[in-house]
């Protein structure tokens, strides 16, 4: 599968090439959120990975293009903090030896009894989203399927009621946007609304006692794993955690994929063939195109990383988005091979942070992808309304009309 690529004026960085390691008031600038690189954010991140391995953004983050140091910062949590959040993040934002009993309290939420218990619901989610798409008329993906998608989908696994898809439907439009402005205090109101949701079904949990429904919300509340339950604002940080990333991440991986396979018939036609490449193929896509576009950390003390010397407190920017595109790993990174090794994708990341929700992504990714290749004969993309990319911080596209023929 192959993009056509611009190489936009934004992603141009002076003085990159090193001859030995520099300091890191050598490094050069580059703007990330310019009007350059959002024509074509992977694009730009191709052309600034083959120019330089580091780049300060306007934002004050040290950027990490390429793979080998990517995957450097990711697995030395030692030396690479990722206690970078000025809000409470249970246990993203933890490094060991704190976040290692809040690791072994969340993993088996997402082992394989647990997806195998929530597969029936979340087909039965996928299939009914697809069933509603029009047969033959132009359908805004994004807004009018993939977020509701991921909405429904998300609270059914929580256990959370119908009642609150479009309030967080809403709320999630005005995440984006105060995201998008950079403004903090829209940031931290619309953060304490989300909490305030959450903070509601814990209230009404408690107040039924042992008659609240047995879901993974009331399970959460009732952990004693650690040797004691876990403190409100530690279950409302996890299950922030859980369900704003998922909610984006979803709906962007969603748009990408069905987006690569509009673009490329002859490997939808392959996957309706032999539906079981399917989860090779969607990492695969999701590796050419991140729907997540980065990771941050911040340096304990002084260390070299891409030929330069970094102080501490040095924040970074890991870029899966282009780490997973390197050509020193991948070769030709656009092209589309199913025999790559799956041990090298960071889709999921690496480390200790590893994604321990990519067992439940991949359960959710597998059913609405197959919901749309089993239900339809084609999907193609709407040529008189072309598609919008997403913007940084986001990822994919924020409009994608497609057509789909069904069955």
């Amino acid at each position: 599968m192959t993009d056509t690529h611009l190489e936009p004026a934004g992603a141009t960085a002076r003085g990159c090439p090193v001859q030995g390691a520099t300091h890191a008031t050598d490094i050069p600038h580059w703007a990330p959120r310019s009007a350059e690189v959002q024509h074509d954010q992977i694009a730009a991140y191709d052309a600034m990975r083959q120019r330089c391995a580091l780049a300060r953004s306007d934002a004050g983050y040290v950027s990490v293009f390429r793979y080998a140091d990517v995957l450097r910062v990711i697995r030395d949590h030692e030396t690479f903090s990722s206690a970078v959040s000025r809000f409470p993040s249970v246990p993203n934002g933890m490094d060991p030896p704190q976040h290692t009993p809040f690791r072994k309290l969340i993993e088996p939420y997402f082992d394989a009894a647990h997806m195998t218990a929530f597969a029936p619901d979340c087909h039965a989610v996928a299939q009914a989203r697809v069933s509603g798409l029009p047969d033959g008329a132009s359908v805004e993906l994004i807004g009018e399927f993939a977020q509701v998608f991921a909405l429904e989908v998300q609270c059914a696994w929580l256990g959370w009621p119908d009642s609150l898809h479009e309030p967080l439907r809403q709320w999630t439009l005005r995440n984006q946007a105060a995201t998008l402005s950079g403004d903090r205090q829209a940031q931290v109101a619309v953060a304490r609304e989300f909490d305030g949701y959450i903070r509601d079904l814990l209230a009404a949990r408690r107040s039924k006692g042992d008659a609240a429904p047995d879901d993974i919300t009331t399970r959460l509340m009732r952990d004693a794993s650690m040797g004691r339950q876990l403190e409100e604002e530690e279950i409302v940080s996890i299950l922030r955690n859980w369900t704003v990333g998922e909610l984006g991440t979803i709906a962007a991986s969603m748009g990408i994929l069905v987006h690569a396979l509009a673009v490329s018939p002859s490997i939808q036609a392959r996957l309706r063939q032999a539906p079981e490449l399917l989860p090779s193929a969607i990492d695969e896509i999701l590796r050419i195109h991140a729907p997540l576009i980065l990771n941050r950390r911040v340096t304990t003390r002084e260390v070299e990383l891409g030929g330069r010397h970094l102080p501490a407190g040095t924040r970074l920017a890991v870029l899966w988005a282009s780490a997973n595109r390197d050509e020193r790993v991948f070769g030709d990174p656009d092209e589309f091979r199913l025999d790559r090794d799956p041990a090298l994708n960071l889709l999921y990341g690496a480390g200790v942070h590893v994604c321990p929700g990519a067992p439940l992504a991949r359960l959710e990714l597998l059913a609405v992808m197959q919901a749309l290749l089993q239900n339809t004969r084609d999907f193609t993309l709407d040529p008189d309304l072309p598609a919008r990319r997403a913007v940084y911080p986001g990822s994919g596209f924020s409009r994608l009309n497609v057509v789909f023929e069904k069955t």
